[in-house]
């Protein structure tokens, strides 16, 4: 069976009463686990992107808590780990704001997190790209969110380059 396009989908689901939406909704939510956060996302925390961002941001903390640091191959996969459920919860919210601040978040405590992690490459490098990625984000909000993620994004790199002198000299 093939999906069709979104645009068909939207023409029938104008023909559909509320009951009917009503079950497909619910119906939607008992397959992918997924499809149930978005629909509470959207249901209960779409109004409060604060209190979402707050919530995402103490999960990213007990994530980081768990980490097996017994080796940097299971702190590389945790990390990983951690940054597609930052970009999953990042895309269900649809604002750059709250993607910026949930990544900035996350370097922030992956810098403290451990000190002698940038002796790895691959964790310099998952640390790097965010950095670049998160200049793209800031580039195409308003002049004063930009102002004022450029202030913290000069304040993580301050705080990274003794660790990054360190490590790659």
């Amino acid at each position: 069976m093939k999906a069709v396009s979104v645009v068909t989908l939207r023409k029938e689901l104008k023909h559909r009463s509320n009951e009917d939406l009503l079950e497909l909704c619910l119906r939607l939510s008992k397959f992918k686990k997924e499809n149930k956060e978005l629909l509470t996302y959207l249901l209960f925390e779409a109004h409060d992107e604060l209190g979402y961002i707050a919530s995402v941001k103490k999960e990213i903390d007990e994530q980081f808590t768990t980490i097996n640091t017994s080796s940097y191959f299971y702190v590389k996969k945790s990390v990983r780990k951690i940054l597609r459920m930052i970009k999953k919860y990042a895309k269900y919210s649809l604002k750059k704001e709250t993607e910026v601040e949930l990544l900035l978040h996350f370097c922030n405590v992956l810098l403290k997190f451990d000190p002698e992690l940038f002796k790895n490459v691959t964790i310099g490098n998952i640390y790097e790209r965010q950095i670049l990625f998160i200049k793209k984000l800031v580039a195409t909000l308003h002049e004063d969110l930009q102002y004022d993620y450029q202030v913290e994004l000069e304040k993580l790199e301050a705080t990274s380059t003794p660790l990054k002198a360190r490590v790659y000299f």
